[in-house]
């Protein structure tokens, strides 16, 4: 009898990511190779492996990774949980035994399909799928129009077209063709609760015709747990589409989250892969104790975060953080071999181990050498916001949040130069960020004056708030407010006069005075001044 179909552990990791399962432990020597997976009830005694995957259901334990180790496994799958997951780490090295770990959100029902996918190669059961290669798109589309019977769509999850069938004889409506000419989804009226009802079924959805030439179609969502990876659409026109449509849609679901994962996937499995779990860190898909052992650092490392973002806007911004992405990762890898960088949102977040006894000032240093380099190698001018040393990684997330703090007061005061700043540096600003978010700036919480003044500059086209936060900002000093208003000092302090016996407002008392300042200060930060 043929041996089945083993391939290897690598190739199984490379082509899930790491946000469906990543390692914590494999052995070295000889390449681990994998089959198919096996789920374990921890009331159940365990049947042999034979080089298959176990997937630990429960709590794990030293002993079951043992356990295992002896009935024979490749591989042990545990969830992140948040638990500690040394003693189990210690127990795969004793054993010799590969130690994976997915992510919380991951039904292991979702998460046998993937490995069975993933696992499944050439001599799997005559599936037409296997004839795809890992990753095109295209040719997959193909395949699942071809077994369903319709003219199909693969979007990401904004709507993008990541690719189309072109089988002969499977006709398109106008929506579809409109969608291949611009690849993205035709905007309608329709489209929020169409993606809408997609995303929140557990399977495949019908759509019947909403209008003439409107092709009814089926859609599913493709995830990878708590990840969404993109949609498949097919079209039910001419000729009609299988009568089990739904049923072969949904078992195309998981064969299409491994394309879909394996075309995310850049030439550099591993840097990918630490950038996927430092997002999931940044995210709180990932605990300490998980992101430690994917990320090869102790939990208790004392790391910072800091975060870039561009100066100005890019034509193609995607282009521009993909590429300055790449440079910054090589730029903080040659600071320390042990970091990473994620890019998303228009920011790159990039993990530094520290050294103990390091400053932020030193660390800023060395970050202002980053965003030198990529000035010079793509001419795109970054800030820089440096997060606060952290003792460990379970406190990253309070250090990016610190760090796009600094980047947002950057952004606002820095002009068209690039800066790095640490949140030291910055921590004035970034309270009077913190007092704009719980309300500090809202309409009902000025004080009547204040809003008075506001009311009358809005109606009478006067510049009364203006003048006075230059005042207050200057500590009462004229000509130094004036000139920053451009008028004559005896304008501004008759304007300054009169605002105080417009508004009633009594500069002389210190209360007012400071909570006038305050509230304009806020306003002035929110953009409302």
């Amino acid at each position: 009898m043929a041996r089945p179909y083993q391939p290897l552990l690598d190739q199984v990791l490379e082509t899930l990511g790491s946000h469906v399962l990543s390692p914590a432990y494999v052995p070295e020597g000889e390449p681990v190779t994998v089959g198919e997976p096996v789920v374990h009830d921890p009331a159940d005694h365990i049947e042999p492996g034979s080089g298959r995957v176990l997937l630990a259901l429960g709590s794990a334990t030293p002993g079951l990774v043992r356990q295992a180790a002896l009935e024979g496994y490749g591989a042990l799958v545990v969830k992140d949980r948040g638990g500690d997951l040394v003693p189990l780490v210690a127990a795969a090295k004793e054993a010799e035994i590969a130690l994976l770990i997915a992510p919380e959100r991951l039904p292991w029902r979702q998460l046998d399909a993937l490995l069975t996918a993933a696992i499944s190669g050439p001599g799997a059961a005559g599936t037409t799928y296997s004839s795809v290669g890992m990753g095109d798109l295209f040719a997959l589309a193909n395949v699942i129009a071809a077994t369903i019977g319709g003219a199909t769509c693969i979007e990401d999850p904004q709507g993008n077209v990541l690719s189309y069938s072109n089988l002969p004889g499977q006709e398109i409506d106008e929506i579809r063709k409109l969608g291949i000419l611009g690849r993205r989804t035709p905007t309608r009226p329709t489209n929020r609760t169409e993606y809408g009802r997609v995303f929140n079924a557990d399977g495949p959805v019908r759509f019947d015709s909403l209008f003439p030439g409107h092709t009814p179609r089926l859609a599913t969502a493709v995830r990878a747990g708590a990840q969404l990876l993109g949609f498949i659409w097919v079209l039910d026109g001419v000729p009609r589409v299988a009568p089990d449509a739904m049923r072969l849609l949904e078992d195309a679901t998981p064969i299409a989250a491994l394309h879909l994962l394996r075309a995310r996937t850049p030439a550099d499995p591993r840097r990918w892969h630490r950038a996927e779990t430092l997002r999931a860190l940044l995210e709180g898909y990932a605990s300490e104790t998980a992101a430690a052992a994917r990320l090869g650092l102790p939990a208790g490392t004392p790391v910072a975060v800091v975060v870039f973002a561009p100066v100005a806007p890019a034509a193609e911004p995607g282009a521009q953080m993909e590429s300055v992405l790449e440079l910054v990762s090589l730029a903080c890898e040659a600071q320390h071999p042990e970091s990473a960088c994620t890019a998303g949102g228009g920011r790159i977040h990039a993990l530094l181990p520290v050294a103990p006894g390091t400053t932020g000032g030193q660390l800023a240093k060395t970050v202002a050498e980053v965003t030198s380099t990529v000035r010079r190698s793509a001419r795109v001018g970054l800030h820089a916001g440096v997060g606060p040393v952290v003792p460990g990684l379970g406190r990253a997330r309070a250090s990016a949040r610190l760090a796009e703090r600094v980047v947002q007061v950057l952004a606002e005061t820095g002009g068209p130069h690039p800066a790095v700043a640490t949140d030291e540096q910055v921590r004035s600003r970034i309270a009077l960020l913190d007092l704009v978010e719980r309300g500090g700036a809202e309409h009902d919480r000025l004080l009547e004056p204040v809003r008075r003044m506001l009311e009358h500059d809005a109606l009478h086209s006067t510049t009364h708030a203006a003048s006075l936060l230059a005042y207050l900002d200057a500590f009462g000093e004229a000509a130094k407010a004036a000139a920053e208003l451009s008028v004559h000092e005896n304008t501004l302090r008759y304007r300054v006069r009169r605002l105080q016996e417009l508004f009633d407002l009594d500069l002389a008392d210190p209360t007012d005075r400071l909570v006038a300042w305050l509230q304009l200060r806020l306003l002035r930060v929110a953009g409302l001044l």
